[in-house]
This record gives C-alpha cells, structure tokens and sequence, in this order.
C-alpha cells in the first residue's frame, strides 16, 4: 500500500464544539500517525490560497466568512493510502481529492520543518512489512 500524507482541518465549528481531541483520537484508531499539528486563524488571503478553485463561486464570499470565523487546527496524518482512509472516515467534499491534491494543501498550511517523521516504536511488532 503506498504511504501517503493528507491534510485534515479542524474548522472554526469543530473547534467551538470542542471536538478536536476527540477526532485526534479517532484519526489515531484508524492507524494514521499525527506528523504535524497546529492552530490557527485563516485570513481571507489564506482563505482564496487553500480555496483558489471557488473564488469566483457564488458561495465562496459565505465559505471565506466561515472559514475565517475562528482558530482553526490544522492536522498533517501519514499513514498507508491516508487519503482515502481520511476521505472514508470524513466524506469526500471534491471529487479532485487525491495525493497530489494532499500535498499541495499541506503545503499551504505547514512548512516542511513543521512536518516530522518518526517511527513508531512498536511498528515493527504490530505492523506487518508491507502495510508501512
């Protein structure tokens, strides 16, 4: 299976409800590793980077609105196909989702020194070779 990198955001909503640690956990279970985290508050620039392909959308002036509400946490996850493993547990909200796509998004929102590898200590025990 290939290794991938995918981004999830813990939007202005999730925060308020505090539900971010509750998601950590679930995102965890699945067997994705946790290589970058952190909050934030989304400007309306950082907004029309992450959402270039709706600027010019009806919608978009709402999603900004939204979006910049309120911190945000941003989560980078590696992990076998973590992609398609985040868009199951999450729901897929563009058909365009891909690994690609995944690594250009965590490029907007961490740099690369904000990205950590690390093996866990017990992989080698609990996973087999061809699932890492």
């Amino acid at each position: 299976m290939p290794m991938e990198r995918s981004l999830i955001l813990f939007k202005p909503d999730t925060v308020q409800r505090k539900l971010c640690g509750e998601l950590l956990a679930r995102i965890e279970r699945k067997g994705l590793k946790l290589i970058g985290l952190k909050m934030l508050r989304v400007t309306p620039e950082l907004s029309k980077q992450h959402y270039a392909e709706h600027v010019t959308k009806k919608f978009y002036p709402l999603l900004e609105s939204f979006i910049t509400s309120g911190p945000i946490v941003a989560v980078a996850v590696e992990g076998p196909e973590a992609v398609k493993v985040m868009r199951s547990m999450m729901g897929s909200t563009n058909g365009r989702d891909c690994p690609e796509a995944a690594q250009r998004e965590l490029a907007i929102y961490f740099k690369p020194e904000e990205l950590h590898d690390w093996a866990p200590v017990l992989e080698d025990w609990g996973t087999a070779s061809d699932e890492r």
